[in-house]
């Protein structure tokens, strides 16, 4: 086998196993209040229409990535669903549990969708167009993440704080996806270069206040 070939192919595995663990986060959080019984299912589904998702955007990434404000737009949702999850966490399990499936999935798809822009580029940039080594990377990816989140499930069932730390992640990644629009790469050239690590860090420290202001609320709606 050739060894440049070779190399790819150990990129590729190497990428996947990195730009994984993002999204194996998001659906653990997305289906951690559902019932032992929903949560494969909704693994399963959610990672099936993420995986179709994914292959439409190995085609299309290159374009969309080009669209002015794509990448805001994307960490803006992102960062939406990082607050919704938090939110979510923040309530009587017994009362999101077995009927939340459908949430679940759209949550999941939606998620690996804004987060796999860039992962998908990254992919496709080392493949330099060969199809075969995309598909690879693609069949890497879904046992990574199938498997991946279940164990953050049980692990978010015994620290109920890595919710938070899982939120946070998703925040910083947002953050990271504004600074890399070519309109945040702007902004961060209009005020200083520091704004490209203070930036996502300032969208954790927002979803703190937020959350931990969501999370009063509730309690205070709770008690009465």
């Amino acid at each position: 086998m050739d060894t440049e070939f070779l190399t790819k192919i150990v990129s590729i595995i190497l990428l996947d196993i990195v730009l994984s663990g993002d999204n194996a986060v998001v659906i653990a959080l997305a289906c951690r209040n559902l019932a032992q019984s929903q949560r494969k299912k909704a693994i399963i589904i959610g990672t099936g229409g993420a995986i179709g998702l994914r292959i439409l955007l190995t085609f299309a990434a290159v374009y969309l990535l080009q669209i002015p404000l794509v990448k805001v737009v994307g960490g803006l949702l992102l960062f939406y669903i990082a607050f919704d999850l938090l939110k979510s966490g923040n309530e009587d399990p017994d009362v999101k549990s077995g009927n939340n499936l459908m949430a679940a999935v759209r949550t999941i798809i939606v998620a690996d969708f804004v987060m796999s822009l860039d992962n998908v580029l990254a992919i496709a940039g080392v493949a330099n167009g060969h199809i075969g080594l995309v598909a690879l990377g693609l069949l890497v990816s879904i046992p990574l993440i199938i498997f991946g989140s279940q164990i953050i499930i049980k692990l978010m069932d015994k620290f109920p704080i890595l919710i938070w730390i899982g939120a946070l992640l998703i925040a910083h990644t947002a953050g990271k996806m504004i600074i890399d629009d070519e309109y945040g790469h702007k902004l961060v050239e209009a005020t200083f270069p520091m704004m490209e690590q203070i930036i996502p860090i300032l969208c954790m420290i927002l979803l703190v206040i937020v959350g931990l202001w969501t999370k009063n609320r509730q309690v205070r709606n709770y008690t009465k």
